[in-house]
Protein backbone atom coordinates (compact mmCIF):
# COMPACT_ATOMS: atom_id res chain seq x y z
CA UNK A 1 0.00 0.00 0.00
CA UNK A 2 1.53 3.77 -1.15
CA UNK A 3 0.80 6.25 1.14
CA UNK A 4 -0.44 9.82 0.27
CA UNK A 5 2.86 11.30 0.78
CA UNK A 6 3.85 9.28 -1.81
CA UNK A 7 1.07 9.18 -3.78
CA UNK A 8 1.35 12.83 -4.56
CA UNK A 9 4.99 13.39 -6.19
CA UNK A 10 4.00 10.04 -8.05
CA UNK A 11 0.75 11.37 -9.40
CA UNK A 12 2.97 15.07 -10.33
CA UNK A 13 5.20 12.78 -12.73
CA UNK A 14 2.50 10.58 -14.26
CA UNK A 15 0.96 14.31 -14.78
CA UNK A 16 4.06 15.25 -16.41
CA UNK A 17 4.70 12.14 -18.53
CA UNK A 18 1.32 12.45 -19.48
CA UNK A 19 1.85 16.31 -21.13
CA UNK A 20 1.28 14.91 -25.07
CA UNK A 21 -0.92 17.35 -27.19
CA UNK A 22 1.00 20.44 -28.96
CA UNK A 23 0.50 23.39 -26.82
CA UNK A 24 -1.15 26.12 -28.51
CA UNK A 25 0.42 29.94 -27.22
CA UNK A 26 -2.79 31.85 -28.79
CA UNK A 27 -5.03 29.15 -26.70
CA UNK A 28 -6.89 31.44 -24.05
CA UNK A 29 -8.09 28.85 -21.67
CA UNK A 30 -4.69 27.17 -22.08
CA UNK A 31 -2.97 30.34 -20.95
CA UNK A 32 -5.11 30.52 -18.17
CA UNK A 33 -4.56 27.26 -16.79
CA UNK A 34 -0.80 27.29 -17.50
CA UNK A 35 1.73 30.41 -17.17
CA UNK A 36 4.05 30.44 -19.23
CA UNK A 37 6.84 27.65 -18.56
CA UNK A 38 9.75 30.53 -18.76
CA UNK A 39 8.55 32.02 -15.57
CA UNK A 40 8.64 28.40 -13.66
CA UNK A 41 11.03 25.77 -13.35
CA UNK A 42 10.68 21.85 -13.99
CA UNK A 43 9.50 21.03 -10.71
CA UNK A 44 7.46 23.68 -9.80
CA UNK A 45 5.70 23.77 -13.35
CA UNK A 46 4.61 20.55 -11.98
CA UNK A 47 3.51 21.20 -8.72
CA UNK A 48 1.64 24.35 -10.17
CA UNK A 49 -0.47 21.64 -13.06
CA UNK A 50 -0.71 19.50 -9.59
CA UNK A 51 -2.30 21.93 -7.43
CA UNK A 52 -4.43 22.77 -10.05
CA UNK A 53 -5.39 19.49 -11.01
CA UNK A 54 -5.93 18.57 -7.09
CA UNK A 55 -8.08 21.48 -6.82
CA UNK A 56 -10.16 20.15 -10.13
CA UNK A 57 -11.20 16.83 -7.86
CA UNK A 58 -8.13 14.30 -9.01
CA UNK A 59 -7.60 11.90 -6.69
CA UNK A 60 -4.08 11.96 -4.87
CA UNK A 61 -3.49 8.29 -3.93
CA UNK A 62 -3.58 5.15 -6.21
CA UNK A 63 -4.20 1.30 -6.30
CA UNK A 64 -3.64 -1.68 -8.40
CA UNK A 65 -0.74 -3.53 -10.27
CA UNK A 66 -0.95 -2.28 -14.07
CA UNK A 67 0.71 0.94 -15.46
CA UNK A 68 -3.11 1.85 -16.73
CA UNK A 69 -4.28 0.93 -13.52
CA UNK A 70 -1.97 2.70 -11.71
CA UNK A 71 -2.94 6.08 -13.85
CA UNK A 72 -6.17 5.21 -13.92
CA UNK A 73 -6.46 5.19 -10.08
CA UNK A 74 -3.96 8.46 -9.41
CA UNK A 75 -6.36 10.76 -11.93
CA UNK A 76 -9.69 11.12 -12.07
CA UNK A 77 -9.72 10.59 -16.14
CA UNK A 78 -8.06 8.16 -18.40
CA UNK A 79 -4.46 8.61 -19.71
CA UNK A 80 -3.50 10.54 -22.81
CA UNK A 81 -3.33 8.32 -25.92
CA UNK A 82 0.52 9.05 -26.27
CA UNK A 83 1.25 7.51 -22.96
CA UNK A 84 0.37 3.98 -24.25
CA UNK A 85 2.84 4.31 -26.76
CA UNK A 86 6.13 2.18 -26.47
CA UNK A 87 8.12 5.22 -25.70
CA UNK A 88 5.61 6.55 -22.79
CA UNK A 89 5.34 3.05 -21.33
CA UNK A 90 9.25 2.36 -20.97
CA UNK A 91 9.50 6.66 -19.25
CA UNK A 92 6.64 5.24 -17.01
CA UNK A 93 8.81 1.79 -16.18
CA UNK A 94 11.67 3.48 -15.83
CA UNK A 95 10.04 5.75 -12.75
CA UNK A 96 9.55 2.48 -11.28
CA UNK A 97 13.02 0.83 -11.65
CA UNK A 98 14.11 -2.56 -12.70
CA UNK A 99 12.34 -3.84 -10.11
CA UNK A 100 8.86 -2.01 -11.04
CA UNK A 101 8.89 -1.70 -6.81
CA UNK A 102 11.65 1.11 -5.90
CA UNK A 103 9.78 4.21 -6.40
CA UNK A 104 12.27 7.00 -6.07
CA UNK A 105 15.57 4.89 -6.50
CA UNK A 106 18.35 7.11 -7.81
CA UNK A 107 17.99 5.29 -11.08
CA UNK A 108 14.84 5.50 -11.28
CA UNK A 109 14.71 9.16 -11.38
CA UNK A 110 18.03 9.05 -13.98
CA UNK A 111 15.82 7.13 -16.43
CA UNK A 112 13.36 9.25 -16.13
CA UNK A 113 15.28 12.50 -16.77
CA UNK A 114 16.69 11.29 -19.41
CA UNK A 115 14.03 10.14 -21.01
CA UNK A 116 12.19 13.70 -20.74
CA UNK A 117 15.66 15.32 -22.11
CA UNK A 118 15.44 12.80 -25.12
CA UNK A 119 11.55 15.30 -25.80
CA UNK A 120 13.15 18.01 -25.06
CA UNK A 121 11.72 20.81 -23.22
CA UNK A 122 8.46 18.91 -22.41
CA UNK A 123 6.24 22.59 -21.79
CA UNK A 124 7.72 23.86 -24.82
CA UNK A 125 4.79 22.06 -27.13
CA UNK A 126 2.77 20.19 -25.15
CA UNK A 127 0.22 19.89 -22.59
CA UNK A 128 -2.58 17.82 -20.88
CA UNK A 129 -5.98 17.87 -23.61
CA UNK A 130 -7.63 16.42 -20.90
CA UNK A 131 -7.06 19.40 -18.45
CA UNK A 132 -7.85 21.43 -21.12
CA UNK A 133 -11.06 19.77 -22.68
CA UNK A 134 -12.13 17.29 -20.09
CA UNK A 135 -16.00 16.84 -21.88
CA UNK A 136 -13.67 15.35 -24.57
CA UNK A 137 -11.70 12.79 -22.03
CA UNK A 138 -13.91 12.12 -19.53
CA UNK A 139 -16.26 9.26 -20.32
CA UNK A 140 -18.80 7.27 -18.49
CA UNK A 141 -18.22 3.40 -19.21
CA UNK A 142 -21.94 1.45 -18.18
CA UNK A 143 -21.92 -1.73 -16.68
CA UNK A 144 -23.74 -4.09 -18.19
CA UNK A 145 -27.17 -5.33 -15.81
CA UNK A 146 -26.07 -8.39 -14.66
CA UNK A 147 -29.37 -10.97 -13.84
CA UNK A 148 -30.35 -11.64 -10.46
CA UNK A 149 -28.77 -14.97 -9.09
CA UNK A 150 -32.56 -16.78 -8.16
CA UNK A 151 -32.36 -18.74 -4.60
CA UNK A 152 -34.46 -22.17 -4.42
CA UNK A 153 -35.10 -24.29 -1.36
CA UNK A 154 -33.82 -28.28 -1.86
CA UNK A 155 -33.87 -29.46 1.33
CA UNK A 156 -35.08 -29.20 5.01
CA UNK A 157 -34.44 -30.39 8.16
CA UNK A 158 -36.32 -29.92 11.55
CA UNK A 159 -36.02 -31.05 15.14
CA UNK A 160 -39.57 -29.88 16.85
CA UNK A 161 -42.06 -31.21 19.74
CA UNK A 162 -43.75 -33.03 16.95
CA UNK A 163 -41.54 -34.29 14.56
CA UNK A 164 -37.61 -34.54 13.75
CA UNK A 165 -38.70 -35.41 9.73
CA UNK A 166 -40.20 -32.20 7.99
CA UNK A 167 -43.39 -34.77 6.37
CA UNK A 168 -44.07 -35.87 10.27
CA UNK A 169 -43.49 -32.28 11.49
CA UNK A 170 -46.07 -30.61 8.81
CA UNK A 171 -48.09 -33.88 8.68
CA UNK A 172 -49.05 -33.39 12.50
CA UNK A 173 -49.29 -29.70 11.95
CA UNK A 174 -52.20 -30.07 9.67
CA UNK A 175 -54.03 -32.91 12.33
CA UNK A 176 -53.60 -30.03 14.50
CA UNK A 177 -51.19 -32.14 16.92
CA UNK A 178 -50.19 -30.31 19.92
CA UNK A 179 -46.63 -30.87 21.53
CA UNK A 180 -46.97 -29.07 24.65
CA UNK A 181 -47.06 -31.41 27.66
CA UNK A 182 -45.44 -31.09 31.11
CA UNK A 183 -42.03 -30.75 31.69
CA UNK A 184 -39.93 -33.98 32.07
CA UNK A 185 -36.12 -32.51 31.92
CA UNK A 186 -35.87 -31.44 35.13
CA UNK A 187 -38.27 -30.73 38.94
CA UNK A 188 -40.18 -27.75 37.99
CA UNK A 189 -42.34 -28.27 41.24
CA UNK A 190 -41.24 -24.44 42.45
CA UNK A 191 -42.01 -22.21 39.33
CA UNK A 192 -45.33 -21.23 38.80
CA UNK A 193 -44.90 -22.56 35.48
CA UNK A 194 -45.14 -26.52 34.39
CA UNK A 195 -45.32 -26.94 30.83
CA UNK A 196 -43.84 -26.46 27.59
CA UNK A 197 -43.24 -27.61 24.26
CA UNK A 198 -40.48 -29.89 25.17
CA UNK A 199 -38.85 -32.58 23.14
CA UNK A 200 -39.33 -35.31 24.70
CA UNK A 201 -37.36 -38.29 22.72
CA UNK A 202 -33.97 -37.27 20.58
CA UNK A 203 -31.40 -39.21 18.89
CA UNK A 204 -28.18 -37.65 17.46
CA UNK A 205 -27.43 -41.24 16.27
CA UNK A 206 -26.02 -41.13 13.07
CA UNK A 207 -25.83 -37.31 12.81
CA UNK A 208 -23.86 -36.51 15.25
CA UNK A 209 -20.69 -38.09 16.80
CA UNK A 210 -21.09 -39.94 19.85
CA UNK A 211 -18.44 -37.71 21.83
CA UNK A 212 -19.61 -34.53 20.72
CA UNK A 213 -23.15 -35.22 21.81
CA UNK A 214 -22.10 -35.60 25.56
CA UNK A 215 -20.01 -32.39 25.59
CA UNK A 216 -22.30 -29.57 23.72
CA UNK A 217 -24.98 -27.74 24.68
CA UNK A 218 -28.58 -29.38 23.25
CA UNK A 219 -28.96 -26.69 20.97
CA UNK A 220 -26.15 -27.24 19.06
CA UNK A 221 -27.29 -30.94 18.35
CA UNK A 222 -30.30 -29.78 17.23
CA UNK A 223 -28.64 -27.78 14.94
CA UNK A 224 -26.05 -30.28 13.46
CA UNK A 225 -28.89 -33.01 13.43
CA UNK A 226 -31.56 -30.58 11.31
CA UNK A 227 -28.72 -29.44 9.29
CA UNK A 228 -27.32 -32.68 8.24
CA UNK A 229 -31.44 -34.09 7.68
CA UNK A 230 -31.47 -30.61 5.32
CA UNK A 231 -28.10 -31.98 3.28
CA UNK A 232 -30.17 -35.49 3.31
CA UNK A 233 -33.12 -34.75 2.49
CA UNK A 234 -31.57 -32.31 -0.47
CA UNK A 235 -30.14 -35.32 -1.96
CA UNK A 236 -26.46 -34.01 -0.87
CA UNK A 237 -24.99 -37.61 -1.12
CA UNK A 238 -21.05 -38.39 0.16
CA UNK A 239 -20.56 -38.45 -3.90
CA UNK A 240 -22.78 -35.22 -4.55
CA UNK A 241 -20.19 -33.53 -1.79
CA UNK A 242 -16.63 -34.49 -3.57
CA UNK A 243 -18.05 -32.25 -6.24
CA UNK A 244 -19.25 -29.65 -4.29
CA UNK A 245 -16.98 -26.46 -4.43
CA UNK A 246 -17.08 -26.43 -0.88
CA UNK A 247 -15.27 -22.95 -0.91
CA UNK A 248 -18.62 -21.84 -2.24
CA UNK A 249 -20.99 -23.64 0.37
CA UNK A 250 -21.81 -21.32 3.73
CA UNK A 251 -23.83 -21.97 7.07
CA UNK A 252 -25.53 -19.20 8.62
CA UNK A 253 -27.31 -20.89 11.40
CA UNK A 254 -28.19 -19.00 14.34
CA UNK A 255 -29.64 -18.84 17.86
CA UNK A 256 -31.32 -16.53 20.39
CA UNK A 257 -30.17 -17.92 23.82
CA UNK A 258 -27.08 -20.10 22.96
CA UNK A 259 -25.48 -22.79 25.16
CA UNK A 260 -27.66 -21.90 28.43
CA UNK A 261 -27.03 -25.41 29.74
CA UNK A 262 -23.31 -25.29 29.46
CA UNK A 263 -23.37 -22.51 31.28
CA UNK A 264 -25.92 -22.78 33.47
CA UNK A 265 -23.86 -26.35 34.49
CA UNK A 266 -20.17 -24.01 34.81
CA UNK A 267 -21.87 -21.62 37.48
CA UNK A 268 -22.62 -24.75 39.61
CA UNK A 269 -18.86 -26.28 38.82
CA UNK A 270 -17.68 -23.28 39.89
CA UNK A 271 -19.02 -22.90 42.86
CA UNK A 272 -17.05 -25.83 43.77
CA UNK A 273 -14.12 -24.89 42.18
CA UNK A 274 -13.01 -23.61 38.69
CA UNK A 275 -11.05 -26.78 38.24
CA UNK A 276 -14.19 -28.26 38.16
CA UNK A 277 -15.73 -26.24 34.89
CA UNK A 278 -16.15 -27.99 31.62
CA UNK A 279 -13.22 -26.81 29.88
CA UNK A 280 -15.98 -26.35 26.71
CA UNK A 281 -17.76 -24.13 29.04
CA UNK A 282 -16.52 -20.94 26.61
CA UNK A 283 -16.85 -21.95 22.94
CA UNK A 284 -20.15 -24.68 23.84
CA UNK A 285 -21.78 -21.51 25.43
CA UNK A 286 -21.47 -19.09 21.76
CA UNK A 287 -23.66 -18.86 19.57
CA UNK A 288 -21.69 -19.41 16.41
CA UNK A 289 -20.21 -22.86 17.08
CA UNK A 290 -23.32 -24.64 15.83
CA UNK A 291 -22.74 -23.33 12.25
CA UNK A 292 -18.52 -23.83 13.09
CA UNK A 293 -18.83 -27.59 13.64
CA UNK A 294 -20.89 -27.94 11.15
CA UNK A 295 -18.89 -26.13 8.37
CA UNK A 296 -15.49 -28.17 10.23
CA UNK A 297 -17.65 -31.69 9.78
CA UNK A 298 -18.53 -30.90 6.07
CA UNK A 299 -15.35 -29.24 5.42
CA UNK A 300 -17.10 -25.84 3.95
CA UNK A 301 -15.21 -22.47 3.43
CA UNK A 302 -17.79 -20.31 2.71
CA UNK A 303 -19.65 -17.74 4.98
CA UNK A 304 -19.85 -19.55 7.96
CA UNK A 305 -21.42 -17.24 11.19
CA UNK A 306 -24.67 -17.23 13.40
CA UNK A 307 -26.75 -14.01 14.28
CA UNK A 308 -28.52 -13.55 17.11
CA UNK A 309 -31.41 -11.17 17.34
CA UNK A 310 -34.00 -12.84 19.60
CA UNK A 311 -37.17 -14.71 18.00
CA UNK A 312 -36.06 -12.94 14.78
CA UNK A 313 -33.02 -15.39 14.80
CA UNK A 314 -34.22 -17.86 12.28
CA UNK A 315 -35.14 -15.27 9.75
CA UNK A 316 -32.85 -13.27 9.91
CA UNK A 317 -30.45 -16.10 9.28
CA UNK A 318 -32.27 -17.56 6.17
CA UNK A 319 -32.53 -13.80 4.34
CA UNK A 320 -28.61 -13.53 4.87
CA UNK A 321 -27.97 -16.60 3.92
CA UNK A 322 -30.21 -15.89 0.41
CA UNK A 323 -28.22 -12.77 0.30
CA UNK A 324 -24.97 -14.81 0.18
CA UNK A 325 -25.87 -16.73 -3.11
CA UNK A 326 -27.77 -13.28 -4.83
CA UNK A 327 -24.58 -11.72 -4.60
CA UNK A 328 -22.25 -14.32 -6.19
CA UNK A 329 -20.44 -15.49 -3.01
CA UNK A 330 -21.78 -18.64 -2.83
CA UNK A 331 -23.78 -21.19 -4.34
CA UNK A 332 -25.42 -23.48 -1.01
CA UNK A 333 -26.27 -22.49 1.61
CA UNK A 334 -27.82 -24.01 5.18
CA UNK A 335 -30.02 -21.20 7.40
CA UNK A 336 -31.93 -21.34 9.72
CA UNK A 337 -31.98 -21.47 13.82
CA UNK A 338 -31.50 -23.54 16.79
CA UNK A 339 -32.60 -23.10 20.49
CA UNK A 340 -33.34 -25.37 23.69
CA UNK A 341 -33.75 -23.47 27.17
CA UNK A 342 -35.78 -25.65 28.70
CA UNK A 343 -33.79 -25.64 31.63
CA UNK A 344 -34.31 -23.80 35.54
CA UNK A 345 -32.53 -20.61 34.21
CA UNK A 346 -34.53 -20.44 31.12
CA UNK A 347 -37.55 -21.30 32.81
CA UNK A 348 -36.92 -18.68 35.67
CA UNK A 349 -36.13 -16.07 33.21
CA UNK A 350 -38.91 -16.04 31.22
CA UNK A 351 -41.21 -16.24 34.52
CA UNK A 352 -39.70 -13.14 35.43
CA UNK A 353 -40.49 -11.45 32.33
CA UNK A 354 -44.25 -12.57 33.34
CA UNK A 355 -44.64 -13.61 29.40
CA UNK A 356 -45.57 -17.27 29.68
CA UNK A 357 -48.94 -19.05 30.33
CA UNK A 358 -49.71 -20.28 33.12
CA UNK A 359 -52.48 -22.59 31.99
CA UNK A 360 -50.81 -25.58 33.82
CA UNK A 361 -54.00 -27.52 34.14
CA UNK A 362 -54.47 -28.03 30.05
CA UNK A 363 -51.28 -27.73 28.43
CA UNK A 364 -52.62 -28.86 24.89
CA UNK A 365 -54.94 -25.06 25.38
CA UNK A 366 -52.14 -22.97 26.27
CA UNK A 367 -50.81 -21.77 23.44
CA UNK A 368 -53.73 -19.88 21.85
CA UNK A 369 -53.25 -17.07 19.10
CA UNK A 370 -55.84 -14.81 18.82
CA UNK A 371 -58.08 -16.47 21.33
CA UNK A 372 -59.52 -13.57 23.86
CA UNK A 373 -58.89 -15.82 26.60
CA UNK A 374 -55.18 -16.43 25.74
CA UNK A 375 -52.57 -15.55 28.56
CA UNK A 376 -48.81 -15.57 27.39
CA UNK A 377 -46.53 -17.65 25.36
CA UNK A 378 -45.37 -21.21 26.11
CA UNK A 379 -41.52 -21.86 25.75
CA UNK A 380 -40.50 -24.60 23.16
CA UNK A 381 -37.30 -26.02 21.91
CA UNK A 382 -36.11 -27.43 18.37
CA UNK A 383 -34.09 -26.59 15.15
CA UNK A 384 -35.16 -25.80 11.82
CA UNK A 385 -32.64 -25.43 8.62
CA UNK A 386 -33.44 -24.91 4.74
CA UNK A 387 -30.58 -25.49 2.14
CA UNK A 388 -30.74 -22.80 -0.25
CA UNK A 389 -29.18 -23.31 -3.26
CA UNK A 390 -29.03 -21.10 -6.54
CA UNK A 391 -31.41 -22.04 -9.27
CA UNK A 392 -28.71 -23.22 -12.27
CA UNK A 393 -26.46 -25.21 -9.33
CA UNK A 394 -29.66 -26.81 -8.35
CA UNK A 395 -30.79 -27.66 -12.00
CA UNK A 396 -27.06 -28.61 -12.65
CA UNK A 397 -27.72 -31.86 -9.83
CA UNK A 398 -31.01 -32.12 -10.64
CA UNK A 399 -32.04 -31.37 -7.26
CA UNK A 400 -35.76 -31.58 -5.99
CA UNK A 401 -36.97 -27.68 -5.35
CA UNK A 402 -39.62 -27.29 -2.83
CA UNK A 403 -40.38 -23.36 -3.77
CA UNK A 404 -38.20 -20.22 -4.77
CA UNK A 405 -37.12 -18.08 -1.91
CA UNK A 406 -38.22 -14.10 -3.43
CA UNK A 407 -36.79 -11.69 -1.19
CA UNK A 408 -37.59 -10.56 2.45
CA UNK A 409 -36.43 -7.59 4.74
CA UNK A 410 -36.15 -6.70 8.35
CA UNK A 411 -36.36 -3.73 10.42
CA UNK A 412 -36.41 -2.38 13.87
CA UNK A 413 -39.59 -0.96 15.49
CA UNK A 414 -36.76 1.41 17.83
CA UNK A 415 -39.82 1.57 20.52
CA UNK A 416 -39.38 -1.10 23.21
CA UNK A 417 -37.13 -3.88 24.54
CA UNK A 418 -39.86 -6.51 24.67
CA UNK A 419 -42.98 -5.13 23.29
CA UNK A 420 -43.77 -4.47 19.42
CA UNK A 421 -45.14 -0.84 18.40
CA UNK A 422 -48.61 -0.19 18.92
CA UNK A 423 -49.16 0.77 15.52
CA UNK A 424 -47.42 -1.90 13.94
CA UNK A 425 -44.96 0.24 12.11
CA UNK A 426 -42.33 -1.90 12.45
CA UNK A 427 -44.37 -4.45 11.09
CA UNK A 428 -45.41 -2.63 8.16
CA UNK A 429 -42.51 -1.25 6.78
CA UNK A 430 -40.89 -4.24 7.37
CA UNK A 431 -43.55 -5.84 4.70
CA UNK A 432 -43.39 -3.20 2.53
CA UNK A 433 -39.85 -3.12 2.25
CA UNK A 434 -39.96 -6.83 1.46
CA UNK A 435 -42.41 -6.73 -0.84
CA UNK A 436 -40.48 -3.69 -2.77
CA UNK A 437 -37.39 -5.52 -2.93
CA UNK A 438 -38.82 -8.63 -4.25
CA UNK A 439 -41.09 -7.09 -6.88
CA UNK A 440 -44.33 -8.98 -5.53
CA UNK A 441 -47.95 -7.72 -5.61
CA UNK A 442 -49.39 -7.29 -2.27
CA UNK A 443 -52.52 -9.28 -4.20
CA UNK A 444 -50.45 -11.86 -5.17
CA UNK A 445 -49.79 -12.99 -1.42
CA UNK A 446 -52.10 -15.18 -0.27
CA UNK A 447 -51.46 -16.82 2.68
CA UNK A 448 -49.33 -16.02 6.11
CA UNK A 449 -47.46 -17.81 9.06
CA UNK A 450 -47.33 -15.51 11.12
CA UNK A 451 -45.75 -14.86 14.37
CA UNK A 452 -48.59 -15.37 16.86
CA UNK A 453 -47.19 -15.92 20.23
CA UNK A 454 -50.38 -15.79 22.15
CA UNK A 455 -49.38 -12.73 24.11
CA UNK A 456 -52.32 -10.35 24.63
CA UNK A 457 -50.79 -7.32 23.22
CA UNK A 458 -48.58 -8.74 20.20
CA UNK A 459 -50.88 -10.96 18.60
CA UNK A 460 -53.38 -8.13 17.56
CA UNK A 461 -50.42 -5.25 16.81
CA UNK A 462 -49.09 -8.26 14.56
CA UNK A 463 -52.86 -9.22 13.25
CA UNK A 464 -53.78 -5.01 12.80
CA UNK A 465 -50.65 -4.71 10.45
CA UNK A 466 -50.99 -7.81 8.26
CA UNK A 467 -54.67 -6.69 7.23
CA UNK A 468 -53.44 -3.47 7.03
CA UNK A 469 -50.35 -4.39 4.38
CA UNK A 470 -53.30 -7.52 3.22
CA UNK A 471 -56.61 -6.81 4.26
CA UNK A 472 -58.31 -6.34 0.58
CA UNK A 473 -57.37 -9.86 -0.52
CA UNK A 474 -60.09 -12.16 0.14
CA UNK A 475 -58.24 -15.34 -0.46
CA UNK A 476 -55.77 -14.13 2.46
CA UNK A 477 -55.54 -17.31 4.87
CA UNK A 478 -53.22 -16.49 8.18
CA UNK A 479 -52.39 -19.20 11.11
CA UNK A 480 -49.56 -19.66 13.72
CA UNK A 481 -47.93 -22.65 14.06
CA UNK A 482 -47.01 -21.83 17.47
CA UNK A 483 -50.54 -22.83 18.65
CA UNK A 484 -49.41 -26.71 18.76
CA UNK A 485 -45.56 -26.22 19.21
CA UNK A 486 -45.24 -23.39 21.44
CA UNK A 487 -42.16 -20.86 21.00
CA UNK A 488 -39.23 -21.69 19.56
CA UNK A 489 -37.77 -18.55 20.00
CA UNK A 490 -34.46 -18.40 17.68
CA UNK A 491 -35.64 -21.31 15.69
CA UNK A 492 -39.27 -20.15 15.66
CA UNK A 493 -38.88 -18.11 12.14
CA UNK A 494 -36.99 -20.79 10.76
CA UNK A 495 -39.18 -23.92 12.03
CA UNK A 496 -41.85 -22.00 10.67
CA UNK A 497 -40.73 -21.21 7.38
CA UNK A 498 -40.07 -25.16 6.66
CA UNK A 499 -44.40 -25.07 7.53
CA UNK A 500 -44.28 -22.23 5.12
CA UNK A 501 -42.64 -24.17 2.34
CA UNK A 502 -44.48 -27.32 3.51
CA UNK A 503 -47.53 -25.70 2.60
CA UNK A 504 -46.50 -24.54 -0.94
CA UNK A 505 -45.30 -28.20 -1.81
CA UNK A 506 -48.93 -29.62 -0.28
CA UNK A 507 -51.51 -27.35 -1.41
CA UNK A 508 -52.87 -27.32 2.57
CA UNK A 509 -52.23 -24.58 5.71
CA UNK A 510 -52.40 -26.01 8.98
CA UNK A 511 -55.67 -24.63 11.42
CA UNK A 512 -55.26 -22.73 14.41
CA UNK A 513 -55.99 -24.46 17.55
CA UNK A 514 -57.34 -23.45 20.59
CA UNK A 515 -58.98 -19.93 18.54
CA UNK A 516 -62.03 -20.77 20.08
CA UNK A 517 -63.39 -17.08 20.81
CA UNK A 518 -61.03 -14.50 18.55
CA UNK A 519 -60.44 -11.21 20.17
CA UNK A 520 -62.35 -8.17 19.42
CA UNK A 521 -61.38 -6.75 15.63
CA UNK A 522 -59.95 -10.51 14.79
CA UNK A 523 -61.90 -11.71 11.37
CA UNK A 524 -62.71 -15.06 11.26
CA UNK A 525 -62.60 -15.11 7.63
CA UNK A 526 -59.50 -13.94 7.07
CA UNK A 527 -57.59 -16.76 9.98
CA UNK A 528 -57.51 -20.62 9.08
CA UNK A 529 -60.53 -22.13 11.43
CA UNK A 530 -59.69 -25.21 13.48
CA UNK A 531 -59.39 -28.06 10.64
CA UNK A 532 -56.87 -27.54 7.74
CA UNK A 533 -57.39 -25.75 4.29
CA UNK A 534 -56.84 -26.70 1.20
CA UNK A 535 -54.92 -23.83 -0.81
CA UNK A 536 -53.34 -22.84 -4.29
CA UNK A 537 -50.39 -20.78 -2.49
CA UNK A 538 -49.00 -18.15 -4.84
CA UNK A 539 -47.16 -16.30 -2.37
CA UNK A 540 -46.80 -17.04 0.78
CA UNK A 541 -45.27 -14.62 3.96
CA UNK A 542 -43.43 -16.07 6.85
CA UNK A 543 -43.34 -13.28 9.66
CA UNK A 544 -41.26 -13.05 12.57
CA UNK A 545 -40.30 -10.56 15.37
CA UNK A 546 -38.72 -10.48 18.29
CA UNK A 547 -37.24 -8.58 21.69
CA UNK A 548 -35.59 -5.25 21.04
CA UNK A 549 -38.27 -4.84 18.11
CA UNK A 550 -36.74 -7.08 15.82
CA UNK A 551 -38.98 -7.64 12.79
CA UNK A 552 -38.51 -9.84 9.82
CA UNK A 553 -40.32 -11.10 7.09
CA UNK A 554 -39.70 -14.01 4.14
CA UNK A 555 -41.41 -14.31 0.74
CA UNK A 556 -41.65 -17.98 -0.47
CA UNK A 557 -43.55 -19.16 -3.97
CA UNK A 558 -44.24 -22.28 -6.13
CA UNK A 559 -41.21 -22.46 -8.67
CA UNK A 560 -42.38 -22.20 -11.93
Amino acid sequence: MVTSSVASPLCTWLLAACMSVTYEKDHSLNSSLFPSHKNLSGWARRRKVMWKCNNGGVISSFSGTGIRNLMSSCLAFEPCKEYYSSEGLYSSLAFFGESGLSFFGSKARLMARRQRHKKGDAHSGKTMAVAVHPAEEVTTKKKDPTKKRRVVVTGMGVVTPIGHDPDVFYNNLLKGVCGISEIEAFDCSQFPIKIAGEIKSFSTDGWVAPKLSKRADKFMLYMLTAGKKALADGGITEDVMGELDKARCGIVIGSAMGGMKVVQDSIEALRVSYKKMNPFCIPYSTTNMGSAILAIDLGWMGPTYSISTACATGNFCILNGASHIIRGETDMMLCGGSDSVIIPIGLGGFVACRALSQRNSEPTKASRPWDINRDGFVMGEGAGVLLLEELEHAKKRSANIYAEFLGGSFTCDAYHITESHPDGTGIVLCIEKALAQSGVAREDVNYINAHATSTPACDLREYHALIHCFGQNPELRVNSSKSMIGHLLGAAGAVEAVATVKAIQTGWVHPNINLENPDVGVDMNTLVGPKKERLNVKVALSNSFGFGGQNSSLLFAPYK
